[in-house]
């Protein structure tokens, strides 16, 4: 199965009322719960998101909805991936970043870039598709890798287009009143390629990585925490953990910056509940674990790194440890359709 943060369609519900419709028959239409998108970091089918971004635009008879929504967006609606990623070296290092670690916000979706000429082109390439041919979807993506790009290379301009980063998408230019380009600028329409291409010397650039941001964001996400899971601080860290897995950085002070807390302070806090860091990232793992392997075709060594192991014996010795069986021997037997083991 394909999934995607839910996160994606951040804006959904407040773009399809300004278009005067309702959205909550659409959601229910593609089986995706209004609840689910209270939770950006909640999995929902990828599939089913895209069939719905494609449904929307007939209801709303809005045929750049993808961008469109793409537009009331902001970069951090990828996520974790969107502050890692302006970390790296270089743009070129963070397109190899965000390659890498997509599946931290989505399974079934790759970019790639190709040098041409003065330009570089960077393709969205999708695992699936459907009767529309992901029309709102790519179009929703393309705004997302626009976006993130131009957050990187320079934030001081976020929200006006630059006239040398260039959207490309294979559709045809379609009628609509709204107008992309005062958003993302140049739009090559009938192209050969969804994404979007630049300079090739920009890759040499460091990306600007925004302090600012990045502490407004946990800012934000400690009072969705606090609002989410009242007086619970274990729902919290394992929130959290979910969220850091794939980075290979959660760590204890990792998770109490992210919750705006001293790690010795998150330590006594959890010592006077009789908890332990250490417990709740085991439990948040397995938790993880099972839902993957459960619900996903994801192969165990992605797994594995998805919830940070280095090397996928150590998981798998690990995941013994919790069930007694290994990560295949768990999947087959729930496919099997046999009753599949409880958490410990």
């Amino acid at each position: 199965m394909y999934l995607i943060r839910s996160g994606a369609i951040e804006g959904f519900w407040a773009l399809i009322s300004s278009l005067g419709e309702n959205p909550h028959p659409l959601l229910e239409w593609a089986g995706i719960s209004a609840a689910q998108l209270r939770q950006p970091d909640a999995l929902v089918s990828y599939t089913r998101l895209a069939d719905l971004l494609d449904y929307s635009a007939g209801i709303c008879r809005e045929p750049l909805l993808g961008l469109r929504l793409a537009a009331t967006q902001n970069p951090l609606v990828i996520g974790e991936l969107a502050l890692s990623s302006g970390q790296q070296a270089t743009l070129e290092e963070s397109l190899h970043y965000s390659n890498q670690h997509l599946h931290l916000h989505a399974h079934g979706v790759h970019i790639a870039h190709h040098k041409t000429g003065e330009r570089v082109q960077i393709h969205l390439q999708f695992d699936f598709s459907n009767s529309e041919g992901l029309c709102q979807l790519r179009q929703m993506s393309c705004g997302h890798l626009y976006i993130t790009t131009e957050a990187m290379l320079d934030r001081r301009n976020a929200g006006s287009p630059d006239r040398q980063l260039h959207m490309h998408l294979r559709q045809a230019q379609p009628h609509s009143s709204w107008q992309p380009e005062k958003r993302f600028g140049s739009i090559h329409y009938d192209a050969e390629f969804d994404g979007i291409s630049l300079p090739a010397q920009w890759l040499g650039r460091r990306p600007n990585a925004d302090t600012i941001s990045l502490r407004h964001h946990f800012e934000q996400r400690v009072e969705l925490l606090e609002q989410r899971y009242p007086d619970n601080l274990q729902a919290q860290i394992s929130y959290i953990i979910g969220n850091l897995l794939g980075s290979g950085e959660c760590s204890l002070e990792r998770v109490a910056n992210a919750l705006n807390m001293h790690p010795r302070v998150l330590q006594k806090r959890l010592a006077r509940q009789q908890l332990t860091f250490r417990n709740i990232l085991r439990e948040s793992r397995q938790r993880l674990a099972e839902q993957h392997l459960r619900y996903s075709h994801i192969s165990v060594t992605e797994l594995a790194l998805q919830l940070g192991y280095a090397e996928v014996a150590v998981f798998s010795r690990n995941f013994r440890q919790w069930t007694g069986q290994s990560p295949r021997q768990w999947r087959l037997q729930y496919q099997k359709g046999a009753a599949a083991p409880s958490p410990e």
